[in-house]
């Protein structure tokens, strides 16, 4: 009686008195093929416009234990090469199940079918991974409708879901830690780091429950914060009005144009050391007259008198001390254009 081939793997099944002389290599061939089935990985090229038959040993010796011979044993493929065309990959009529990985490039399709059965098969991205079986006459996506991943993918722009926990942990590039979370008890602001759009600036923003929340910035031992560029505050426009009002916090850096004689309203939302500036500019008319509020301190308990002429400025520098507005300087009778 001739020896016999089993379904699945085709292995040799050797009939009482077969092969002589040769049975123990045929036994040692069934052994590499089980050793394929159960671990074996191959890569293929598969470049080209033309359908790829793997290759099947069902029958001669795999004498120097490669998988090259075999390619349609193995549990893990990876087809590889420049696609210049849709393609096939086919198998013989084997039943079991194969983790693909298509590793080829171009904008191709690649389909993984049975030998005679293309129809049955199933396309595999291009850059993705797919965990399918064949019953030799179909190949099926083990994944594919079930609500679960159907590909496995080298996701290089990752999303969070939800809140990613890292309190005491830290971000790094696998030696050195770049930016580490400490969480605070009972935590309410936070950080809102936000992007934008052409010609305008990315936003790191204080948010939370909390109504008026700053930014601190604290550095260790006896370093500075350095600033590679300018760091500078825009020149905001107070609106002119019998009593002109000033926010020290929103607009530390202003100026603002007279037009009839003025009160100048203490600021608000200072904070203790904080400087703070002032242009104020004569209409074209000038001769209009700022009256200041008890607030602002000047040298001498004297406050200033503006210069008279249209379209002129005064320029004043102030320091808070937590309760008044302290002159640091002035300069008066500026031209300004």
């Amino acid at each position: 009686m001739p020896s016999t081939f089993t379904s699945r793997l085709k292995l040799e099944r050797q009939a009482s008195g077969e092969n002589s002389g040769n049975w123990g290599n045929l036994v040692n061939y069934v052994f590499n093929r089980i050793d394929s089935t159960v671990r074996g990985y191959v890569s293929i090229d598969v470049a080209g416009s033309a359908n790829v038959t793997l290759t099947s040993n069902n029958s001669t010796l795999n004498t120097d234990d490669s998988t090259t011979d075999d390619q349609v044993h193995n549990k893990v493929i990876e087809l590889t090469g420049a696609l210049t065309g849709d393609i096939y990959v086919f198998t013989d009529a084997v039943e079991g199940e194969y983790i693909i990985f298509n590793n080829t490039s171009g904008s191709q399709t690649l389909t993984f079918s049975n030998t005679g059965h293309a129809a049955n098969g199933v396309a595999v991205t291009q850059g993705t991974k797919k965990l399918l079986y064949t019953t030799g006459t179909n190949v099926v996506d083990v994944f594919a409708g079930s609500g679960l991943l159907s590909e496995v993918v080298e996701d290089t722009t990752p999303q969070l879901g939800g809140q990613l926990d890292v309190n005491g942990n830290a971000i790094g590039n696998g030696t050195e830690e770049l930016i580490k979370f400490v969480e605070t008890g009972s935590a309410v602001n936070e950080f809102t780091i936000t992007n934008n759009a052409t010609g305008s600036n990315p936003i790191l923003s204080a948010t939370g429950d909390d109504t008026n929340i700053g930014i601190d910035l604290t550095t260790k031992g006896t370093g500075f914060i350095k600033f590679n560029d300018a760091a500078y505050n825009p020149e905001a426009t107070l609106t002119d009005a019998a009593t002109i009002t000033w926010d020290a916090q929103a607009a530390p850096v202003a100026k603002v144009t007279l037009t009839d004689n003025r009160t100048m309203g203490a600021p608000s939302n200072g904070a203790a050391g904080q400087f703070i500036s002032l242009l104020v500019i004569q209409d074209a008319g000038g001769t209009n007259t700022l009256t200041w509020n008890a607030v602002y301190e000047f040298a001498s308990d004297t406050a200033p008198t503006l210069t008279a002429t249209g379209d002129l400025g005064d320029l004043f520098v102030f320091r808070y001390n937590g309760t008044k507005w302290l002159e640091v300087g002035r300069n008066l009778a500026l031209t300004l254009s």
